[in-house]
């Protein structure tokens, strides 16, 4: 099974461009989580909505049109979905989607960017206590979890082009990398560093700077796993040579 997460970066531009639906159609991923949807259901048309093979579930934010958003798309019919974990103020900016697939849970999450100004950190990091809380009651009752989006945090010095430079800079702040080592404590793992523990693999460069052209990125696209499901995973890659956003895709392969 090949589960594939995506910052968009928009669905509408990204699908402009002809790139979301040849990516879907080139990949086949089984399950399919992208962030920053930027879109309401009712903005898209069929092809976005139902591609061949493909059933679609959006959450988009209530809070302000055009803002975050997720979405699902998979080949495997869940069991159920969910998109709240009963906050508003979390709940409202369509941050979260996820499918009960029985042998395990897929919550595809957006967490939020603290770089605006201070009350966004702290909304940031409180969101991070939240949703980890909500994961750890799915765990008690027995879920095995598969946690994946862009965390908007890079976890260790390796994870970005110039840590040095970024030590003050949201999304590499001591109080945002705690909380990785927080989720490490409780037993969630980063797939990708299974298998690949080499710098210079980013998820997301800075557009402006023209900074993909130059690999000066960052790592902030997951696919973290309960350790219950360690053994199932076979393979984690990055995408790197997908365009269409400032992010690329990263993928995990399920045996």
């Amino acid at each position: 099974m090949k589960i594939v997460s995506w910052n968009v970066n928009g669905i509408r531009a990204v699908h402009t461009k002809g790139l979301f639906l040849e990516f879907l159609n080139n990949e086949k991923p089984d399950i399919l989580g992208i962030q920053e949807t930027k879109a309401e259901r009712e903005q898209l048309k069929d092809d976005l909505l139902a591609p061949e093979g493909y059933t679609s579930y959006f959450h988009s934010c209530r809070r302000k049109k055009g803002y975050s958003g997720v979405a699902l798309y998979t080949r495997v019919q869940p069991k159920s979905v969910f998109t709240e974990i009963g906050i508003e103020k979390f709940d409202e900016e369509g941050r979260i989607v996820a499918a009960d697939f029985g042998d395990f849970t897929l919550l595809n999450v957006y967490f939020p960017n603290g770089g605006s100004r201070d009350e966004r950190l702290q909304y940031k990091l409180e969101f991070y206590d939240a949703f980890f809380a909500y994961c750890e009651n799915l765990r008690k009752g027995g879920k095995k979890l598969i946690i994946c989006g862009d965390y908007n945090t890079a976890h260790f010095e390796i994870d970005l082009a110039r840590p040095k430079e970024n030590v003050n800079t949201s999304g590499f702040m001591e109080i945002e990398r705690k909380k990785l080592d927080e989720i490490t404590t409780l037993g969630y793992v980063d797939t990708f560093r299974m298998f690949n523990k080499e710098p210079n693999n980013y998820t997301w460069w800075d557009v402006k700077t023209r900074s993909r052209e130059r690999n000066i990125g960052w790592r902030i696209d997951y696919h973290w796993v309960t350790s219950d499901l360690v053994p199932r995973v076979k393979n984690a890659a990055i995408m790197s040579d997908i365009l269409g956003s400032d992010h690329c895709p990263v993928t995990i392969e399920l045996e």
